[in-house]
């Protein structure tokens, strides 16, 4: 049985994933499903594995950058103040870091707080292709660029 992100994985090397933002040398950009922030990603770590400890130092060094850049993407094209990134695979043990950006106008108790924490996810924004495309487009031609 294959998990959640080896499934969303298999549909973006089938051309298949409509949240696929790009691929990148380590992986798939993903928006997420849901938007509890404008603009949260998700990298997916192509080839499939386990967690970082798993992969060369080159192979590491190589996702790092990805997850990196797109956080600078994330500043330019949303205007985000800053990024958090988190790489956990508790329940999805393959390879993936949510890339959320983090805005001042954010309310002091929530913008000080984990976004997992801070804002019901069952209740944000799913994620829409025809709402969602031209920041997809902005993203895609940022790092293309950069």
């Amino acid at each position: 049985m294959s998990t959640l992100v080896e499934q969303w994985i298999l549909a973006a090397r089938r051309g298949e994933n409509p949240r696929v933002i790009t691929r990148l040398p380590a992986g798939w950009l993903v928006i997420g499903d849901v938007q509890p922030l404008p603009g949260y990603c998700v990298l997916l770590a192509d080839p499939i594995v386990p967690g970082p400890n798993a992969m060369s130092e080159a192979d590491r060094a190589r996702y790092a950058l990805d997850m990196f850049r797109v956080g600078d993407a994330l500043m330019a094209i949303a205007g985000a103040d800053r990024i958090n990134y988190e790489t956990l695979g508790n329940l999805d043990p393959s390879l993936h870091t949510h890339i959320i950006p983090r805005f001042m106008s954010e309310p002091d108790e929530q913008r000080r707080e984990r976004a997992a924490v801070a804002y019901d996810w069952a209740k944000a924004r799913p994620f829409d292709p025809a709402t969602d495309e031209p920041f997809m487009a902005r993203m895609r031609a940022w790092l293309e660029a950069n």
